[in-house]
């Protein structure tokens, strides 16, 4: 279990990305924060304290690896990449801009990116073949596969999530951001699917379901899935679209939107506030 002066350190980082996911979409551009914003807690537990990932050393064999299978929301992992050095920080207002170097979806000239997931389904076959290599390279890495619950409608998630029980792979850990909304509503109204912990189960995953801000319990899930052993692990995580910024929290219309002034200024502003009370 992690201890509190640790779990404050997290708790302030994912306000920093949260902070930084704002700057980069900036007023008047439409970017996706609210599945950026839903990811704060569990971006900042897996880079800044459980993966095994040196910014000085990014191409180490042995690193752990990271795939935002929605790679639509890549401002969050921006914004981590930008906090450990290895984005630079003038580069924050460039994102989805021909002069920019930040694409609006992982793109592997971007120092950091471990693959290229710009069309939804595809991260954790990925991850599958990059956890079957790294077993035949006898490599300790784990892969990290993180998931929209609005994303789990492509069937080739489940293709995936059938090979990776099959070979037993235990140094992979998926991911499933269960905020509950995807681009025009809720996931419940446009594709439902329920018993989501018993379906993974029924797939031969060891599932585990946390609250995806609570980063004790965060830390603990990713702990226990890395000394999980003969089957893959899946952290279903309880989250809010668009945490940290009032306005934008559990509403569909910020899956993908742009910023007034106004509205920029308050969501800094909140998201400050909230680094604040950590202090």
């Amino acid at each position: 279990m992690a201890k509190p002066d640790e779990i404050r350190r997290i708790e302030r980082i994912a306000c920093d990305l949260r902070a930084n996911v704002v700057k980069m979409i900036g007023v008047g551009k439409v970017g996706h924060i609210g599945g950026s914003c839903s990811l704060g807690e569990i971006a900042a537990a897996l880079y800044f304290s459980k993966m095994k990932f040196d910014p000085k050393d990014r191409t180490n064999k042995d690193r752990d690896r990271f795939l935002l299978s929605k790679g639509h929301t890549v401002p969050i992992q921006y914004a981590a990449l930008i906090e450990l050095g290895l984005i630079p920080r003038e580069d924050i207002g460039g994102l989805k801009t021909l002069a920019g170097k930040l694409q609006g979806h992982p793109d592997m000239k971007t120092p950091g990116m471990e693959a290229v997931t710009g069309s939804l389904g595809q991260g954790l076959s990925i991850g599958v073949g990059m956890a079957l290599a790294l077993r035949c390279a006898k490599s300790p890495a784990r892969v990290y596969v993180v998931m929209g619950d609005g994303e789990l409608a492509e069937g080739q998630i489940w293709e995936a999530a059938m090979a990776a029980a099959r070979y037993k792979l235990d140094s992979l850990t998926g991911i499933v951001d269960r905020n509950r909304f995807q681009a025009t509503g809720s996931t419940k109204d446009i594709f439902d699917i329920p018993n989501l912990e018993d379906k993974w189960r029924a797939f031969g995953w060891n599932v585990l379901n946390v609250d995806g801000h609570n980063v004790s319990a965060v830390l603990d899930a990713l702990d226990e899935a890395s000394v999980t052993k003969g089957a893959p692990t899946v952290i279903v995580a309880e989250t809010v679209k668009g945490k940290g910024i009032s306005f934008a929290e559990n509403t569909a219309a910020f899956h993908n939107a742009s910023l007034t002034e106004a509205q920029y200024d308050q969501a800094l502003a909140e998201i400050a506030q909230a680094k604040r009370k950590l202090q």
